[in-house]
């Protein structure tokens, strides 16, 4: 068999990016890039705490590095899952956003608009006496907050009350 022959063929089997081909790749290297290519946009986005956004352990390759997150250890320390947490999360960025729309409404109005919502607040005026549909909008927005306030505080309240009793059990 000629030589040149020899050097057109290419390898039948595939190659592997990244490796010579007469460098074998183990099965670790081959699963790795299986994993990146399925799961690698997803596990670059980051994710969303309650200190901020963080980006999860990834290396050079892409490769997501096994951190204390993925241990026995870890899944024993967790805190069991708590409803009313949870919602009062949910609230929490709704009232979020809330206040951001409060924000944009409030720069539309004259100061008046601090005297109005006082009245509000307190209930000397109801939304049907307010004409003005920018202070209408102003007012909605920050009953809705209100609102949303006193609901996270009451679950948080609920939450951390159901905690102390579970500790109290476990304690007596």
């Amino acid at each position: 068999m000629s030589p040149l022959l020899a050097e057109g063929r290419g390898n039948p089997y595939g190659s592997v990016p990244g490796l010579d081909d007469e460098e074998l790749a183990d099965i670790e290297e081959l699963e790795r890039q299986v994993l990146l290519q399925a799961w690698g946009p997803i596990l670059a986005l980051p994710v969303r705490t309650k200190r901020g956004w963080i980006k999860p352990t990834i290396d050079d390759d892409l490769g997501v590095q096994i951190d204390a997150f993925g241990t026995v250890d870890f899944e024993r320390r967790v805190p069991e899952f708590d409803k009313a947490r949870y919602k009062a999360d949910r609230l929490s960025e709704k009232l979020r956003d809330v206040l951001i729309m409060l924000g944009i409404v409030k720069e539309r109005l004259p100061k008046a608009k601090y005297r109005a919502l006082k009245y509000l607040g307190r209930g000397v005026i109801e939304l049907e006496h307010i004409e003005n549909p920018d202070m209408l909008a102003l007012a909605k927005y920050f009953l809705q907050a209100k609102r949303l306030q006193k609901e996270i505080t009451e679950l948080r309240k609920a939450s951390w009350k159901r905690r102390q009793a579970e500790l109290a059990e476990v304690f007596a």
